[in-house]
C-alpha cells in the first residue's frame, strides 16, 4: 500500500493539495481485496471562511464515500475532472474498489453509475454501515456482500490493472488480444464491469503518468514522453492533457513546482 507521497496518481497538484488536507490509505482484508483496492481517509481543518478546491482525475473505478453527518454515497467512474471543495474541519472515509470490483454488488452494468453520484441506499438497498464507521467496520460489511466464488469481473479487473502497469499497451486491440476476445466483446465487458470504454481507460492511465511527471519532474521532454505514452506526437498529448486537466502540461508543471517550492 503506497503512501500518497509516493503515489499521487489522480490528485492534481498534489504537493499544494497536501498542504490543505491529509490523506491516509489502509489495505482491505484478504477476502475483500479481490474487489477493493484500498480504504482512504481524507481529513482537513481549514481556517474559518477558507475553501480549498481539490481537483481529482478519478481512477476508472467506483468509490463509496462515507461522510459523517451527511450520509454515504456511491460515485461511479467520473470521466471529467472532479472537484472536492474543502472547508472548515472534516473527515471522510472512502472505499476505492478495484476496476470492475463493484460489479458483483449490482444487478446491472456498472456503466449506469458513470458520471453519477448517488446515495448508497439507491444503489445497494439493505443494511449498511453508519456514515461514521471506520474501515474495519466497512470491511466486515463488504465481506458479507462480496462473492466467495470467481466472478466474471475479475478477468476484466486483471486486464485493466495490466493496462495500468504496462505502458507498452497502447491500443484496444492489443488488450483484446491479451484477453482472447474481439474488440467488440472487450468493449461490452468494460461497459458492464468497469463503466468506461477500454480506449478511455488506457488513455486515463497514460495521462496519470504525464501529470505525475509534470508534478514531480523538472525538465520533462514532452515530445519524448508523448511517444513513450503512445501518442502520435507532442501536439496530441498536449491537446488531450489540456482538455482533461484544464491547462497545458507546461503550465501545470510550472504551477506544481511553484506551489511545492
Amino acid at each position: 500500500m503506497e503512501p500518497v507521497e509516493r503515489d499521487a496518481r489522480g490528485i492534481l497538484a498534489p504537493d499544494v493539495g497536501l498542504q490543505h488536507f491529509r490523506l491516509t490509505r489502509h489495505a482491505p482484508s484478504e477476502t475483500v481485496a479481490r474487489f477493493v483496492d484500498r480504504y482512504w481517509v481524507a481529513e482537513w481543518d481549514l481556517p474559518p471562511g477558507r475553501t480549498y478546491p481539490q481537483q481529482v482525475l478519478v481512477h476508472p473505478v467506483v468509490n463509496v464515500v462515507l461522510t459523517p453527518g451527511s450520509g454515504t454515497s456511491v460515485s461511479g467512474v467520473q470521466r471529467r475532472r472532479f472537484t472536492a471543495d474543502l472547508s472548515g474541519a472534516g473527515r471522510v472515509l472512502g472505499v476505492m474498489f478495484r476496476p470492475g470490483g463493484f460489479r458483483p454488488l449490482l444487478d446491472g452494468p456498472v456503466s449506469r453509475l458513470t458520471d453519477r453520484v448517488l446515495p448508497l441506499a439507491e444503489v445497494l438497498p439493505g443494511p449498511a454501515p453508519a456514515d461514521d464507521a471506520d474501515n474495519a467496520e466497512v470491511d466486515e460489511w463488504l465481506a458479507g456482500l462480496l462473492p466467495q466464488g470467481t466472478h466474471p469481473c475479475e478477468r476484466t479487473r486483471d486486464l485493466v490493472e495490466r493496462a495500468a502497469a504496462d505502458r507498452t499497451l497502447r491500443r484496444v486491440d492489443e488488450l483484446a488480444g491479451l484477453a482472447g476476445v474481439t474488440v467488440r466483446e472487450l468493449q461490452r465487458d468494460f461497459a458492464d464491469h468497469v463503466g468506461a470504454p477500454p480506449k478511455w481507460v488506457i488513455r486515463r492511465y497514460r495521462l496519470y503518468e504525464a501529470a505525475e511527471r509534470a508534478a514531480r519532474g523538472t525538465d520533462v521532454r514532452w515530445a519524448e514522453l508523448a511517444a513513450e505514452l503512445g501518442y502520435a506526437d507532442q501536439a496530441h498529448l498536449v491537446r488531450d492533457f489540456t482538455a482533461t486537466v484544464g491547462m497545458p502540461p507546461s503550465r501545470y508543471a510550472g504551477l506544481s513546482r511553484a506551489t511545492s517550492g
